[in-house]
C-alpha cells in the first residue's frame, strides 16, 4: 500500500499511525511525517503543531460530502460520473 502513495510533501496523520516503519518508509519516499507520537512513547517525537491542527478540515470535508447519497452509496458505477458527482456536490458544499 506506501508504493501506491501518491507524490505529496506531507503525511498527516494521527496517532495511531505512529510506528518507526511507517516514518522511515514515508521518509524514503520523501513525504515528511506530521504524525504526533504515542503516549507511551519513551522518546518524543516533533511534529508540526499547527498543520497537525489543520488536519481536521480534511475530515470534515468528507463527512460533508458523505451527506450526498449519491456519493456515499456510489450509485454512479462509471469514475468519470462518480467523480463529476463529487466535484458537483463539492462546489455546492462551497457555495453554501
Amino acid at each position: 500500500m506506501l508504493s501506491s502513495l501518491p507524490q505529496a510533501e506531507w503525511m498527516l496523520a494521527d496517532r495511531g499511525c505512529d510506528a518507526d516503519w511507517f516514518r522511515e518508509a514515508l521518509k524514503d519516499k520523501g513525504i515528511k511525517a506530521c504524525i504526533p507520537g504515542r503516549k507511551g512513547r519513551k522518546k518524543a517525537i516533533r511534529h508540526d503543531k499547527r498543520r497537525y491542527k489543520r488536519r481536521n478540515r480534511i475530515g470534515i470535508m468528507f463527512g460533508r460530502l458523505k451527506d450526498w447519497r449519491r456519493g456515499a452509496t456510489r450509485y454512479d458505477r462509471c469514475p468519470i460520473v462518480f467523480l463529476s458527482a463529487i466535484a458537483l456536490a463539492a462546489t455546492v458544499i462551497f457555495w453554501l
